[in-house]
């Protein structure tokens, strides 16, 4: 089999399925598994599919499916590690600092285990980092747990929120279409909502896969926001396109 008609055909699957794993493709196409890791890093690059961990995921799939915490934390950890980096800078001691669910507000997360704040988050993994660090104080708001994300939502949590004020709150999304910030959980992006409408400084982190991708809450607009952060890697276009709605920041290797 051609190397063209080979990459259309993972396309194909990835599309059809949504999902599809790496053992999925070999048993499929006979080809080895360095193959199939060569062609779906071609294909990621390419815009045409995501690479996640042991796979691949079609571009327009989270709107039907919601990736696993486990899941997310295989897809673009280097430019989130990079984004959250960045972010920590933005965070000064006496900041009060909300942290939202996500695998980048996690890497941020472990950037102010040392700092002198006040940190309240819905997101578990978060406060289990947050758990070993020293000097910042830390409030776990709990509520109805969403074991696919580690974050509680819910009355209890928004009730909460609506009693807090932040100077800065950090958080993610699944998909930014022009002015529109979208997640999959309508309950999440509430909680998202209150804890925006009540802080001072407002930071999106996203990474280059989430641009022009929609999914199914759409719970903020991008020109509320005062601060969006993402990689290198995002197209200059796109970054253009985007910086007509908020300020962009780019984090660098």
């Amino acid at each position: 089999m051609l190397k063209k008609e080979r990459l259309l055909k993972i396309i194909d699957f990835v599309n059809a399925r949504g999902f599809i794993t790496v053992s999925d493709i070999i048993d499929e196409l006979e080809v080895s598994d360095m193959t199939v890791r060569r062609d779906l890093d071609e294909l990621d690059k390419a815009g045409k599919i995501v690479r996640i961990h042991g796979g691949a995921q079609s571009i327009s799939y989270s709107i039907d499916h919601e990736l696993s915490h486990n899941e997310k934390l295989g897809v673009q950890m280097e430019e989130k590690g990079k984004i959250a980096e960045l972010a920590a800078s933005y965070v000064n001691d006496g900041d009060t600092v909300f942290l939202g669910p996500g695998t980048t507000i996690e890497l941020l997360a472990q950037h102010l285990l040392h700092k002198r704040i006040r940190i309240i988050t819905n997101n578990y993994p978060v406060f289990d980092i947050l758990k070993h660090g020293d000097t910042a104080d830390t409030i776990l708001i709990g509520g109805d747990f969403r074991k696919n994300t580690g974050a509680f939502v819910g009355p209890i949590v928004n009730g909460n929120l609506q009693k807090f004020n932040f100077t800065k709150a950090f958080i993610s999304a699944n998909g930014i279409h022009n002015d529109e910030i979208s997640s999959y959980s309508i309950e999440e992006g509430e909680a998202h909502q209150i804890a925006l409408n009540n802080s001072r400084t407002k930071f999106l982190l996203a990474d280059n896969k989430k641009f022009n991708r929609e999914d199914f809450y759409v719970f903020y607009n991008l020109h509320d926001m005062d601060y969006l952060i993402t990689d290198d890697k995002v197209m200059k276009d796109v970054q253009i396109h985007y910086e007509q709605y908020v300020d962009v920041k780019i984090a660098k290797k």
